[in-house]
């Protein structure tokens, strides 16, 4: 074996390899069964798997004999030849009898799938496909209840559910609706086996600590299981936007794709042509300086025109523009004027707080508004807006000082149901306000921000 390698140390590299070389006699009578043509295989085949089948231990030559009587006498004997020549029959001169010895029982198991019957009646590769799977499936479980369970085996079943998840994603994506749904039929028939194998891979993958090899092909072995199963829904999805092309014809009833399956199975598909057509179509020929002549045209009307020489524009003087600043809202402007009313009437005494918000005429002020204000309030006595220009400057410089309560009062508004209560109190009346106060504010109302809430009323509506 070493001969066939570039450097004779990577034959003993692989694993499968080392383990095959240890078996030379089930390699032996593997080829000793194979070698031939396929009559002669065929033939082998079948002589080997009938002594496989019989319940006897001892296989008598009177009882061969009469087992395979339809054979040529010649025909048998050679075959007999060739089981004893590569250890697949064993003659017991003192009994006059054969016997099967344990590598024939090995190489029987091996050839199991092929003395199934319900794999060959169909003869169609769906069939195959069941076959192939229940085999390997049945090998991984059967082997898993005796505890005997390789590497091997499993990869085997991880290849053949990797080979036929290829083959589900490739006629899904070919979009025709017969090759979809015998995918389909298919793939339920695998998904079907794999539920009923579903606990016995469990315990593998549960079961493959402390075992490399194992453990990791029971992993891709289990991601392939889950990869499979979960092409149901893309079955699911491409079903039905094939339901959603399906165009029926008229009142008729039928679809397109009936038509389609009618057109696959008539015969002599060129005969529905006859009369149809009243006049044979003819080529023109071309000359070859001609062909050329239309090339050349095409190219010269598909080639951009090439960039003129432009002179730069002459000087233009610029429009003359403002600049225009943003507006404030109406509302900063109101609450500015109804303070300096307040301080021209007197400021020597100290207002509420709900007057300032709602304004002059409380019943005609939204939430919106009230909110806005509210949020207006911190700004009085800031150092760094008394220096902003405008209003929201005016503002600040306002000889009004905010001082926000820990308790809320009930109005009534429209919009607002609580409002925080809270006094402004003149700038000249205000003594001291110590740091206490003013965290204890901002801890009671975040952001300097009063509380309020919306109104949740139910209105009719016309």
């Amino acid at each position: 074996m070493a001969d066939f390698f570039r450097d004779a140390d990577a034959a003993a590299d692989s694993p499968l390899l080392w383990n095959l070389t240890r078996q030379p006699q089930l390699t032996h009578a593997l080829s000793g069964l194979f070698h031939g043509n396929a009559a002669l295989v065929q033939l082998r085949v079948w002589v080997f798997l009938q002594l496989a089948a019989q319940g006897n231990a001892q296989l008598p030559r009177e009882h061969i004999d009469e087992l395979f009587h339809a054979l040529r006498p010649e025909a048998l004997e050679t075959v007999l030849k060739r089981f004893r020549d590569v250890g697949l029959l064993v003659w017991d001169e003192s009994q006059r009898s054969y016997s099967l010895p344990s590598v024939a029982q090995r190489v029987a198991a091996m050839l199991a799938p092929l003395a199934n019957e319900a794999a060959t009646t169909g003869g169609n590769d769906d069939d195959d496909d069941s076959a192939e799977l229940a085999a390997l499936l049945g090998q991984v479980v059967g082997a898993n209840q005796l505890g005997s369970v390789d590497a091997g085996q499993v990869k085997l079943l991880h290849a053949q559910l990797a080979r036929l998840h290829g083959e589900f994603a490739d006629a899904i994506a070919s979009g025709s609706e017969f090759r979809l749904r015998e995918a389909r039929k298919r793939y339920d028939r695998a998904t079907t086996l794999i539920d009923r194998a579903s606990e016995a891979i469990t315990a593998i993958i549960s079961n493959a600590h402390g075992h490399i090899a194992l453990e990791r092909a029971a992993r891709g072995m289990g991601q392939a299981q889950s990869r499979l199963l979960a092409m149901a829904s893309q079955f699911n999805r491409a079903l039905q936007q094939m339901d959603r092309q399906r165009v029926t014809l008229g009142t008729t009833g039928i679809t397109s794709t009936d038509v389609k399956r009618w057109l696959q199975s008539a015969p002599d598909l060129h005969a529905l042509m006859d009369g149809a057509i009243g006049m044979t179509t003819s080529l023109a020929t071309l000359a070859q300086h001609e062909l050329l002549d239309v090339t050349e045209a095409e190219f010269e009307r598909d080639r951009p025109a090439p960039l003129q020489e432009e002179a730069l524009p002459d000087s233009q003087e610029a429009p003359e523009g403002s600049l225009k600043a943003v507006a404030l809202p109406k509302e900063l402007e109101d609450l500015n004027m109804l303070l300096a009313a307040w301080n021209v009437e007197g400021a020597d005494s100290a207002r509420t707080v709900v007057d300032a918000l709602l304004g002059s005429n409380p019943a005609d002020a939204r939430y919106a508004q009230i909110a806005y204000r509210a949020q207006l309030m911190p700004l009085l006595g800031d150092p760094q807006a008394e220096v902003l220009p405008g209003a929201t400057g005016e503002f600040a410089r306002q000889p009004w000082r905010v001082q926000w309560l820990a308790t809320q009062r009930r109005i009534k508004h429209p919009q607002v149901e609580l409002l925080s209560q809270g006094t402004l109190v003149p700038a000249s009346a205000l003594v001291d306000i110590t740091e206490a106060s003013t965290e204890a504010s901002i801890e009671r109302a975040p952001d300097d921000k009063p509380a309020i809430k919306e109104t949740k009323k139910k209105q009719r509506h016309g």
